[in-house]
């Protein structure tokens, strides 16, 4: 089937045992009318999709919106209602905008098709099974899931009659990996420009794919680490995951960081007349952190995030970073989540903002580039989470705009994998989190291989992102691991991953919640 209008394409289905949708934006401003080819529906009889379509309209009209709808009932696709015309200039926003009231006009069309449910039961069979709790490998594996949760697991699970069983061959099963430093609503490209020249809607949308690809890529909890400019954004995008709208990780969501004046994320390089924004919310006392935290929370914020440490130098190997807030704030603004039953992640690289950090309880210091001997001990004594953040000091490096920024951040890189022996030696509990989003999403195992380059075994490396990770976003009832009762968020890929980690970066499987996402 060639389609021949343009701009925007968004089509969602739904099909027994999975959940299948693409989103593509192309050609949002273009003189020519492509072709673009839409490939058959590939769910079973009996579902219906619907996709928006935008083209040019003739004289006066701007951009003219088309439903497509697709009933699968005979294996014939029908299609052609024409849903309105919007008499409005063919910018981007217009579109944009056109697509959101279009989502709402054709609700009742995409509530044709359910979310996506398994409620029979369904053995998953491999090679290998990996208790992340023992560091054992079963083999061979079965998982029992009945409905969202695992129901057995061991060598030889016993389900009821008529459960379905899938045989995934020589791959080893795994609990649903986590990302406890992510960023949907940033893309690979200068940060600081997107967050100016790009929408919220538009953002949005990006967000949406952003959780797509990480949930692909095996990724079924994370931690989004503030959406950079775009408010309370990602509570939609969390809710519409939770409802089963979109498909995407479990979420622990922060809404915008928070910032000083002048901090971290403020537009520090443009013209002041401009009054270009931050990426972040300022606060700037203990009482204006309270404020805002209660402001974050009200628009349906997890936790808190705040902006601890400034600009990084490294200078003959002496590293420095200034300090945002002092510990006396950092407790009130700890305090005031803990209030509500929430908690305060923070942005630190070094000392003192790590230290201060550390003494006002927040639950995680990601980066920590350097930890003094006193942070380390109240880390491992409070279990204070360090997240490293490898993979994006990574990409930066290989990206660099020059030789010379290059060779400063492999040293800055360098100093980081030192302070991270010394950091594994004291015993500061690790999580992982790879800070995706300047890079692409969906690549993030790539901090399990570097976590065990610079240090870790696989299996430690494994259990501080199962385990720990579990723990950092308050499920570690639930997620994190293959045992009766959990969440059926499982995972296969090939090999064995206590033998080479990288297998993580080849996920095969995916189920979440009971749903099979890829096979």
């Amino acid at each position: 089937m060639q389609v021949s209008e343009y701009q925007a394409i968004v089509s969602s289905s739904f099909r027994e045992g999975g959940f299948w949708f693409t989103s593509v934006l192309s050609h949002l401003i273009a003189d020519s009318t492509p072709s673009l080819p839409c490939p058959s529906p590939p769910w079973g009889r009996g579902r219906t999709a619907a996709g928006v379509f935008f083209s040019r309209g003739g004289p006066g009209e701007g951009v003219r919106a088309k439903l497509l709808v697709v009933n699968n009932n005979a294996g014939q696709d029908t299609s052609g209602i024409i849903v309105g015309i919007m008499r409005t200039k063919p910018s981007i926003s217009a579109m944009l905008s056109g697509f959101f009231v279009c989502c709402i006009l054709f609700s009742r069309v995409w509530a044709q098709s359910p979310p996506p449910t398994s409620g029979h039961a369904v053995v998953l069979r491999a090679a290998r099974l990996l208790d992340i709790e023992s560091g054992k490998v079963i083999t061979p594996g079965e998982v029992l899931v009945q409905g969202e949760r695992i129901a057995e697991v061991g060598s030889a699970v016993k389900p009821p009659a008529g459960a379905e069983v899938i045989d995934l061959g020589d791959r080893t099963l795994l609990p649903g990996l986590i990302d406890v430093h992510v960023h949907l609503f940033l893309h690979p490209g200068a940060e600081d420009l997107q967050t100016i020249q790009e929408s919220v809607p538009q953002r949005t949308i990006s967000a949406v794919l952003a959780a797509r690809d990480d949930l692909m890529a095996g990724f079924t909890a994370e931690r989004d680490m503030g959406t950079e400019g775009a408010g309370s954004a990602d509570t939609a995008v969390r809710n519409a995951i939770d409802q089963g709208s979109i498909p995407g990780p479990r979420l622990r969501i922060s809404g915008n960081a928070v910032d000083i004046l002048g901090g971290h994320e403020d537009a520090i390089a443009y013209n002041p007349e401009q009054r270009i924004f931050s990426n972040a919310t300022y606060a700037n006392s203990a009482a204006e952190l309270v404020t805002v935290i209660r402001q974050q929370l009200k628009e349906g914020a997890d936790f808190i995030k705040i902006y601890e440490t400034g600009p990084d130098s490294l200078h003959e190997g002496h590293f420095s970073t200034p300090y945002q807030y002092t510990e006396a704030e950092l407790r009130a603004a700890v305090r005031e989540a803990a209030r509500t039953g929430k908690r305060v992640a923070v942005h630190a690289t070094g000392e003192p903002g790590t230290l201060y950090a550390a003494q006002a309880g927040v639950v995680s210091i990601d980066h920590a580039d350097q930890l003094s001997d006193e942070t380390m001990r109240l880390m491992r004594e409070k279990q204070i989470f360090a997240v490293p953040t490898f993979t994006i000091l990574e990409y930066f490096a290989d990206h660099a705009a020059s030789p010379a920024q290059a060779e400063r951040l492999r040293q800055m890189l360098g100093f980081h994998v030192e302070e991270f022996h010394k950091q594994i030696a004291a015993g500061v509990p690790m999580a992982v989190g790879s800070d995706v989003g300047p890079f692409p999403h969906g690549t993030q195992a790539r901090e399990f291989v570097l976590m065990v380059k610079y240090g870790m075994s696989p299996l430690a490396a494994l259990q501080a992102g199962l385990l720990n990770g579990a723990k950092l976003l308050g499920w570690q009832d639930r997620i994190g691991a293959l045992k009766p009762g959990y969440w059926a968020d499982v995972i296969a890929v090939p090999g064995d991953p206590l033998n080479d980690i990288s297998v993580l970066q080849r996920v095969s499987f995916v189920m979440k919640g009971g749903v099979i996402y890829r096979n």
